[in-house]
């Protein structure tokens, strides 16, 4: 029993340094950090405050809504009742018999409040009035209102701008947890999945990817997060996507990629992460929209495909079975890209972990550095 926790504790902490290691998290979320900003950039963000509210959490779009209203309800509240005390119409206050007040039925700080909020919200509920002896009253009035119409705007403004965020069309649109490597059409490919929830298609989708690396140049420079591209494609081309249905992404292993000189006893030690972005317009509400996930060396497996998901019923109807859409199978597969392109009758792996029959190891001058 304490072998299996002890067991279980180095898994989870192995998962949680992986997670700590990605720059781009599952759902997209980028793992970065910026420090000693300089005092100045900060006020930047202060300058473009649209975007600001944008950007803030819901918790805190919450909260300057309610004490936005709140605040400046109180502080005209303050300045009515300043406005009514300079006018003697308090309580406490004496009042000559021929005596004209500022507002009506404003005597204080309370109804003072009460007479702010139901001026800014334009409730009037009829108890309180201002009348037309005090000019700074009537300016007061005026320019309550004009901030008020100003808070409000903005205000609904920024909500309906947060909820029609492509963020949340982006949740919608779901990667395979696992890529795959293995023979398409008779080139070696690193294959991922890719599904649309919804019904209404994204218009003019783009997919294309980055592998993220630490490399050392000649010169003994080391570059980190140096930045590869990697060119995704499906059968029909890799640009304007059909994505009414899940389609299967691929990368074609060739002398080019990046991928190339890795095996499958060696892509599980090796560091890098392979970031896939998604572009494309919503069908509905026309905004541009990127969705991203990463897949790191575990997560790509060599010798699998997808399951198939895509059936027709008797109806003539096309179903998607989503049950099989990260389910994988073994298939036969070269164990290096340099067998599947170099080698004729390449050199398989089998599912059972045996050596293939009339394997024969042959020294290859060209490629020293790839492991047989």
């Amino acid at each position: 029993m304490f072998g299996f926790m002890q067991k279980r504790l180095e898994e989870h902490l192995i998962e949680r340094r992986i997670w700590k290691n990605r720059l781009v998290t599952k759902d997209g979320h980028c793992n970065i950090e910026f420090g000693n900003v300089k005092y100045s950039n900060h006020f930047a963000l202060l300058a473009d405050f649209w975007t600001t509210f944008i950007e803030v959490r819901w918790r805190f779009m919450i909260f300057f809504f309610v004490a936005s209203f709140t605040l400046s309800w109180f502080i005209f509240g303050l300045l009515w009742y300043w406005i009514s005390r300079n006018n003697g119409d308090l309580f406490w206050q004496e009042h000559l018999d021929e005596h004209s007040p500022c507002v009506e039925n404003v005597y204080g700080m309370t109804t003072a409040f009460l007479y702010s909020l139901e001026t800014q919200t334009t409730i009037g509920y009829g108890g309180r009035a201002i009348t037309p002896d005090c000019p700074g009253a009537v300016a007061l009035l005026i320019i309550q209102s004009l901030i008020g119409a100003i808070i409000n705007c903005f205000m609904c403004g920024v909500i309906l701008a947060k909820i029609s965020l492509p963020k949340k069309r982006a949740k919608t649109i779901n990667f395979s947890e696992m890529a795959v490597i293995c023979p398409k059409n008779g080139t070696l490919c690193l294959s991922i999945r890719v599904a649309n929830l919804r019904k209404t298609l994204m218009i003019g989708s783009q997919i294309y990817g980055k592998l993220l690396r630490t490399t050392i140049t000649p010169d003994g420079e080391t570059i980190i997060m140096d930045q590869v591209n990697i060119d995704f494609m499906v059968d029909a081309g890799k640009d304007n996507l059909f994505f009414v249905c899940p389609l299967t992404l691929y990368h074609v292993i060739d002398k080019a990629s990046p991928f190339f000189d890795m095996a499958v006893d060696t892509l599980h030690k090796q560091e890098f992460e392979l970031v896939v972005f998604l572009e494309g317009t919503a069908e509905s509400t026309s905004s541009a929209c990127q969705v991203r996930t990463s897949f790191i060396p575990q997560e790509i497996m060599w010798g699998y495909n997808f399951m198939p998901i895509i059936s027709r019923s008797k109806e003539g109807k096309y179903k998607v079975d989503f049950s099989n859409f990260s389910k994988v199978v073994p298939v036969t597969t070269a164990h290096c890209a340099y067998c599947f392109h170099d080698i004729k009758g390449n050199h398989h792996h089998s599912m059972t972990g045996t050596d293939n029959q009339g394997f024969e190891v042959i020294e290859i001058e060209q490629h020293n550095n790839t492991k047989m």
